[in-house]
């Protein structure tokens, strides 16, 4: 089977809507690691495209490379070679700080656990990154309260993450991940640390808003059930895509 996976369930291939080029291409992907006299390859050569307004689903056991993959995309860590273009910029090409200027302007991050910082309120933890992305004050609140009202925490605004439950962190860490309307979410077992009925909610809401924003994603689980929710699904097994 091709990278493309699992049919894409009525949703747009990867040719992209209307024509559009792919905001993510990623060619010949490797990574190792070394231990002692050995070598392991995690990533053999990976090929993929995610169209725009795709959620892709990348499914695998524990090991599997999941983490490493979305590391690699995510341009977290060095180490890789081959080719990552995100939104028609190829990412190997660039030095430190353009990788930076990418992550800010194309990439949301949604991780297993939630990363809030413990000394802002759900707010502010929203606010953050739109004001490192050149919004004022003013319009990051009212970006910010608009996330945090659509994922049903009107009621929280104010409150930091040590009051609030797992699900109500992990909807302000999506919150935050699309604050800047980003062309790529990368979740990594979003909803890995969250009962089932929480992790239904909250998956479903985190696809709805990329959805509605036009946005593209790809989700790392190693639930079925889950990734059957999406528009298409690969399976990374030792290190390739089938």
């Amino acid at each position: 089977m091709s990278d493309a996976g699992v049919a894409t369930r009525g949703r747009p291939g990867i040719a992209g809507i209307h024509g559009e080029a792919p905001v993510l291409v990623i060619g010949g992907l490797t990574r190792s690691f070394t231990q002692g006299e050995a070598t392991i390859e995690v990533l053999r050569g990976v090929d993929m495209s995610i169209a725009r307004g795709e959620i892709v689903g990348l499914l695998g056991p524990s090991g599997s490379g999941k983490s490493t993959l979305l590391q690699a995309v995510g341009l977290l860590e060095g180490g890789f070679t081959g080719s990552i273009r995100i939104n028609g910029t190829e990412a190997a090409r660039l030095d430190s700080h353009g990788r930076t200027m990418v992550r800010r302007d194309s990439l949301g991050f949604v991780y297993q656990f939630h990363h809030l910082l413990p000394d802002f309120n759900a707010t502010e933890n929203v606010v953050l990154p739109l004001l490192i992305h050149g919004a004022t004050k003013g319009e990051a609140e009212a970006r910010a309260h608009g996330l945090l009202t659509s994922l049903g925490l009107a009621h929280r605004l104010t409150h930091r993450p040590s009051q609030l439950s797992g699900g109500e962190q992990q909807r302000v860490a999506v919150a935050r991940a699309l604050a800047n309307k980003p062309a790529l979410v990368l979740a990594d077992e979003p909803t890995g640390n969250l009962d089932e009925k929480t992790a239904d909610i909250v998956l479903a809401e985190l696809l709805r808003l990329v959805r509605e924003q036009g946005g593209a994603a790809l989700i790392a689980t190693h639930n079925e059930r889950l990734a059957a929710k999406m528009d298409r699904v690969v399976r990374l097994h030792e290190g390739r895509l089938v």
